[in-house]
């Protein structure tokens, strides 16, 4: 007798999966082939940007080790609740952004966590699966870094998404970078909205010249080679990092400042491929299913 394709156990997950995300109008998974590019920065300002803008968004960290998304929000000392249900419950942040963190469960924003792959992907499932966004025109998903079996197993657990959104410096090194996060966006069948260039250029506070401490162009020009629509420059300013560091996202705190417009223009352009250039997602799936 032949072997069930799919057990009743994987029906029951999938059935879940689904169901927690039908409210969901667009996801956007915010990637990077390493560390300390500025990725989790990029993830909360394209969410609360979307907020601001209009739209009721979530924003799912899912870097389990590592939490930092609710630093950002100044909202590291909440806890998540359950509804009726037996669903987690979002923290809110005004006016409509919600926001699911593995630090809401710690113990304290000390704890350290020493999970195996396999209970963090447990951890990664029971997010996607279990929680109640409610409906939402946006969930970001801020990825855990580098683009090995674990991103690739927590990627796959999100049946559906819009693109990805590949975050890199300017070094001409972020060439190598980018083609590893284009190789996994491949792998796993997603799209890519396009790639974000991270501190590009140091503004100075007092004059506002524009120094390339980490070279310039390395993410334009990674798109160019690549095929991939290049969303935008965000340059190093101090009041980013002050700005993330008192739990207020920058697009906030200085709206007019040079990197708050233009994470807000790169929204902007994320927003205007996901919803009226299907021809360009189009044309990444099939670029995907080529490789």
């Amino acid at each position: 007798m032949s072997k069930p394709m799919f057990t009743g156990e994987e029906i029951e997950e999938e059935t879940r999966r689904l169901h927690t995300l039908e409210n969901i109008k667009h996801v956007i998974i915010v990637i990077s082939g390493k560390g300390g590019v500025g990725k989790s920065t990029v993830s909360s300002n394209i969410a609360e940007s979307l907020s601001m803008a209009g739209y009721v968004t979530g924003i799912m960290d899912l870097d389990i080790t590592g939490p930092n998304i609710p630093k950002m929000f100044h909202i590291e000392e909440e806890k998540l609740t359950v509804d009726d249900n037996r669903l987690l419950v979002p923290v809110d942040v005004p006016p409509s952004l919600k926001v699911i963190s593995m630090a809401f469960l710690l113990p304290s924003t000390d704890t350290a966590l020493t999970w195996r792959g396999p209970v963090r992907s447990s951890a990664v499932q029971q997010f996607i699966e279990d929680v109640n966004w409610g409906p939402l025109d946006y969930l970001v998903i801020d990825m855990p870094p580098g683009t090995g079996d674990e991103a690739l197993s927590i990627i796959q657990l999100i049946p559906k998404a819009d693109g990805t959104v590949i975050v890199t410096t300017p070094q001409d090194v972020s060439l190598l970078d980018a083609k590893k996060t284009v190789t996994f966006s491949a792998l796993a069948k997603i799209p890519i909205i396009g790639i974000v260039e991270n501190m590009s250029g140091f503004v100075c506070p007092h004059c506002g010249e524009v120094t390339n401490i980490f070279s310039a162009g390395g993410g334009e020009d990674a798109a160019n080679q690549l095929g991939i629509q290049f969303l935008g420059r965000v340059p190093i300013e101090p009041g980013v990092c002050k700005a993330g560091d008192k739990g207020m996202p920058i697009v906030i705190d200085d709206p007019d400042c040079a990197s708050a417009k233009a994470f807000k223009a790169i929204t902007k352009k994320i927003v205007q491929t996901i919803e009226n250039d299907q021809a360009y997602l189009e044309a990444q799936r099939k670029k995907d299913e080529a490789q």
